[in-house]
């Protein structure tokens, strides 16, 4: 849960949930650096929340299985029932 952690993580596997994409497309995507999504992306691969295929010189993301996509997609529907605080 850890991973679900950090919004910009959140906000990968959310764009990797529609399919497969590049470390650039989804810099571009996110507006966040390449650098930080690529270290994100490690972390993900670790835990086995993504997984990446080869094709020439590009690696194209996306979720490990559907139950990536299932554990993001409860873990967003609980956030939005939480009371709010403050």
């Amino acid at each position: 849960m850890q991973a679900l952690a950090s919004p910009v993580r959140l906000r990968i596997l959310s764009v990797l949930s529609e399919g497969p994409i590049t470390v650039t497309e989804l810099s571009e995507r996110l507006s966040v650096a390449q650098t930080s999504v690529s270290n994100h992306l490690r972390l993900l691969r670790h835990l086995s929340l993504v997984s990446g295929t080869r094709d020439g010189r590009n690696i194209f993301y996306n979720l490990f299985d559907d139950h990536v996509g299932d554990l993001l997609h409860e873990a967003v529907g609980h956030v939005a029932h939480l009371p709010r605080t403050g």
